[in-house]
């Protein structure tokens, strides 16, 4: 699979001809609605075996190996070039296909009103192939031990097409909000947990195709994180028993003792001890309300991996990743109007529409983009693309994590399905 970033001048018939490809090939890998017009820095997938590689500045056959995971004496015969000789930048060199990985994916599901929607069905039915887990958020804790389920009307259905295995995300959410005094009713009590542990298991075998059961309660306070663990080991041993993993979601942390209530409960190594495995919350450093910046810009991700990775076994963890990206109106105001979230095709038919160039922040490793609305307002856009989430499967290779969990199905994102493909072997359960 190749990643190539549209230059001026450039058109969908010269890529296909420089990879010896189609453009239909290209036009249907990307979902390229006007395939007459691409954005200058869009970053289009090519579904070719194996992929090139152009020399830069500093290269070696050695450094480029080494980058690629291939023998560079390999390297050298695939290309026809005697191994010891010195690389003029610009060269074009094959990269020939590498054995992927295995990996799990999870990737929430979260319908809204009373039914689930055909257009989400859809979502879940593309991803399902690259899925060993469809999280259906949320099932709600109650203060008495009953649960609140969220509807499901067709969504074990759509997972047993692609024989992905179905997770109950269980939240303290009440009113629209994470509630730090709900969990804290419920950790109190040894049998309000019965009941709730109970409720969960009966759902889940109602319902069925539910193997794994998914704990994300957020918003607690210190004082919550030794009653959050306790509760955690009452479930691991009564779900266990049903015959259910149990998993957890965790802020994004970088340091045990990190202030604030999103972070102070979520132990990390109490969890890694307790749970099967967590999901690592890798994303929302920009924000709808906060200030216009990546959504998960790599340097902050691989903060929170490497601590992680003292606290919690490398095969136990999932790294977050977001599917859509946010459009600031420009200035940036404190509790001024919030940016609109948005998925990566939507942020190039904006690009397209206002002749915006694509730019890449390479310590973020994320794209973005700046125009000017009918109204003469300034915008940025700060998204995601095959670029930005080649760098975090990189990063899932290179600590050899367990995998990859996505907030949250929904917005289209085309290229990272292909990605996933491309990368790695998907664990079905």
């Amino acid at each position: 699979m190749q990643i190539h970033v549209v230059q001026a001048g450039e058109s969908l018939w010269g890529i296909a001809h420089m990879y010896g490809t189609t453009v239909q090939s290209i036009v249907d890998a990307n979902q390229i609605p006007e395939p007459s017009r691409l954005v200058i820095g869009q970053a289009l997938v090519i579904p070719i075996v194996g992929s090139f590689y152009y020399v830069q500045p500093g290269d070696s056959l050695w450094s480029i190996s080494q980058r690629f995971g291939i023998n560079y004496s390999t390297l050298a015969q695939v290309n026809g070039i005697n191994a010891n000789q010195p690389l003029m930048v610009g060269m074009r060199l094959y990269i020939p296909s590498q054995p992927k990985t295995n990996a799990e994916i999870l990737a929430y599901l979260e319908p809204r009103g009373t039914t689930v929607s055909d257009m989400l069905l859809d979502q879940a039915r593309e991803a399902g192939p690259y899925l060993t887990y469809l999280a259906l958020f949320s099932y709600q804790a109650r203060r008495d031990g009953s649960l609140q389920a969220p509807p499901s009307q067709g969504v074990r259905e759509v997972a047993s097409e692609s024989g992905t295995a179905l997770a109950m995300v269980i939240t303290n959410l009440e009113n629209s909000q994470f509630s730090g005094e709900l969990a804290s009713d419920i950790f109190q009590s040894t049998a309000v947990q019965d009941l709730l542990l109970d409720n969960i298991i009966k759902e889940a075998q109602r319902i069925g195709g539910f193997k794994d059961i998914h704990f994300d309660f957020e918003n607690l306070g210190s004082n919550q994180r030794v009653p959050y663990n306790n509760f955690l080991r009452r479930a691991v041993e009564k779900l266990h028993a049903a015959g259910f993993t149990v998993s957890t979601a965790l802020a994004p942390k970088t340091r045990a003792d990190q202030p604030g209530p999103w972070y102070e409960a979520h132990d990390y190594k109490a969890h890694g001890e307790i749970v099967d495995f967590v999901m690592l919350m890798t994303y929302e450093w920009g924000y709808s309300a906060g200030p216009p910046m990546a959504v998960s810009p790599i340097n902050e991700v691989e903060r929170v991996v490497r601590y992680a990775l003292t606290e919690i076994p490398a095969n136990k963890i999932l790294l977050g990743q977001n599917l859509y990206g946010y459009d600031w109106t420009l200035p940036f105001v404190q509790g001024g109007p919030y940016a609109v979230a948005l998925s990566p095709q939507r942020a190039i038919e904006i690009a397209k529409r206002y002749n915006a160039a694509i730019q890449y922040d390479m310590r973020a490793q994320a794209p973005f983009f700046e125009y000017y609305d009918e109204q003469g307002r300034a915008h940025i856009v700060w998204f995601e693309d095959a670029r930005s989430i080649q760098a975090k499967f990189n990063l899932v290779k290179q600590y050899q994590l367990r995998g990859v969990g996505y907030w949250k199905l929904g917005l289209p994102f085309p290229q990272n399905w292909l990605l996933i493909g491309s990368n790695f072997n998907v664990v079905k359960k």
